[in-house]
């Protein structure tokens, strides 16, 4: 009778109550996906390069611009928001969907892992990983990072459950190790196969198995099977855009991260963290759990000191549906430790790397979550353990709504102004005069713009090209008091947006064609060549 009155809701968190959390968090995700502008660097930068993968119909080399090819990064990523281009039409929507079809199915392949605390743990883990922060940002976000998460996630699975799961599964299950290396491979590169492959063979090791490992899993078959999924993509990559394969292997894969402050990045810029940076951002990626944890912990433990008999017979019922659900020779001990290296191997890895950015901890998190998940089934006060996983959730959705409904009075307003200040070009000049921005020409506005918005590194060079191209002009605010006043003189001031202005060459005839001149096309684009 309680759990149906409101009142006493989260006091008595049932399973299925917890359940309904959990779809919330994704139906929360999912709606908030075009609700507001890609964000300069990541998603802008990305979702162009995959708008451009749809315009010039290559999905064979990411294009940074219409004439420099992007080395940085395998194209899955790219496909995915390609293709949901096709689709849906180019939108923010259709850019984000497929990382947040991704999100869920990283939760899908977690769910067949379950070995130890059933369907339970598995629950508690989906939830802990949906409400952490950087998972639910994560998946529905234009970036590599979830398309990755699948490939190592999908690996760890199939290494496990090949060795351990249901009798009946392991030859299909063993097969999904090497699936899932070709598409970490295909996400981000060698890196993938490494998060994947340290883990692995260190629990071999230390469980003592490397001969039945090499035993029972199909070793030369499945390799045959990753390099089948991944290899014809970089072998046609390289003969499409020679030095493909120097920059990325050695570049991306050994100056980014043992280079402090690397000067060879290509398409961005460098970070130069302190060494060990990468923990601090592990802690920060799993709040609200961060916070959460030490007070459940806390609580669970002043519970269980005073437990009753009936809570005793909880945890050894929540023990022996553990016993039943773990098939094979493993171990408790083994299938903690395997989850305690899968989770810590990113952090450890890029512990002494400078050049790093939030995500890099995301291929750990599943085996964080399954090994926390396990752990919470064996706490006395299940309601307790469920109403933290409902808060904990709810604060994660409170938090994302918060932050995109108060976007345009934040910081991130920029990011918004940059939508709107293309949406504002094209209402006063929808087919004529081009666009041209001065000194940097954000992400975001070669996207919004559809690649029309062309780019003027000087002052000089502008006032030349407006010699004979009337032109609408984009100039930072703040660097206003700095252009030369042979430049200013000649431009009609219309409007600010964010950290942009927009100029009007003085005398241009607005009315989609220009008496005598014709429309510059973008230097690069298929209109120039």
């Amino acid at each position: 009778m309680a759990s149906s009155n409101p009142t006493f809701f989260l006091l008595a968190m049932t399973y299925r109550n917890l359940l309904w959390f959990i779809v919330a968090a994704a139906v929360v995700r999912l709606l908030l996906l075009g609700f507001s502008p890609l964000m300069d660097t990541t998603e802008a930068r990305y979702g162009e390069i995959s708008r451009i993968m749809v315009e010039l119909n290559d999905w064979v080399t990411p294009w940074f611009t219409y004439d420099v090819p992007f080395w940085g990064k395998p194209p899955l990523a790219f496909w995915m928001s390609a293709l949901s281009f096709k689709i849906f039409g180019i939108n923010e929507f259709a850019a984000r969907f497929p990382h947040w079809l991704a999100g869920m199915v990283v939760l899908w392949i977690m769910w067949g892992m379950r070995p130890r605390s059933g369907p339970t743990g598995a629950t508690y883990a989906i939830a802990l990983l949906m409400g952490s922060v950087m998972f639910f940002v994560a998946s529905g976000m234009v970036m590599m990072d979830m398309a990755l998460v699948i490939g190592t996630t999908l690996a760890m699975r199939g290494f496990w459950n090949g060795l351990h799961g249901e009798v009946a599964r392991r030859g299909s299950e063993r097969w999904l190790l090497f699936i899932g290396l070709g598409i970490a491979l295909l996400a981000k590169g060698p890196v993938g196969v490494v998060l994947t492959g340290l883990p692995c063979g260190i629990w071999a090791l230390v469980s003592g198995r490397l001969l039945t490992i090499w035993r029972d899993l199909p070793w030369i078959r499945g390799v045959l099977v990753t390099l089948a999924i991944a290899l014809p993509w970089y072998v046609v990559a390289e003969l499409r855009s020679p030095g493909f394969i120097n920059y990325f292997i050695v570049g991306e894969h050994f100056h980014r991260f043992v280079t402090p402050g690397w000067k060879g990045d290509l398409y961005g810029t460098a970070h130069d963290y302190p060494y060990g940076t990468i923990w601090l951002f592990m802690m920060a990626d799993v709040l609200p759990w961060t916070i959460l944890f030490p007070i459940l912990a806390w609580q669970t433990r002043h519970a269980k000191a005073s437990s009753s008999a009936s809570a005793q017979t909880n945890v050894s019922s929540a023990a022996t549906g553990s016993a039943r659900a773990t098939p094979g020779s493993a171990t408790p001990a083994s299938w903690r430790n395997y989850l305690l290296l899968w989770a810590f191997m990113p952090a450890v890895f890029f512990t002494m790397a400078g050049n790093i950015i939030w995500p890099y901890v995301m291929p750990g998190l599943p085996a964080l979550a399954l090994l926390v998940g396990g752990w919470l089934t064996t706490r006395v006060n299940q309601n307790l353990v469920r109403t933290n996983l409902a808060l904990g959730l709810t604060l994660t959705m409170l938090l994302a709504v918060g932050f995109n409904v108060s976007m345009p009075f934040t910081g991130r307003s920029n990011d918004l102004a940059a939508k709107t200040l293309i949406e504002d070009y094209r209402s006063r000049d929808p087919k004529g005069l081009p666009l041209i921005y001065l000194g940097h020409r954000p992400f975001s506005a070669a996207f919004y713009s559809q690649g029309q918005a062309q780019l003027e590194k000087t002052p000089e060079a502008l006032i030349k090209r407006l010699e004979t191209t009337p032109a609408y002009v984009a100039i930072r605010t703040t660097d206003l008091d700095y252009m030369p006043a042979a430049l200013m003189s000649g431009l009609e001031r219309l409007s600010t947006q964010g950290y942009f202005t927009l100029f009007l060459k003085k005398g241009a005839v607005v009315s989609g064609v220009v008496p005598g001149v014709a429309p510059a096309a973008a230097p690069g684009s298929p209109a120039s060549k």
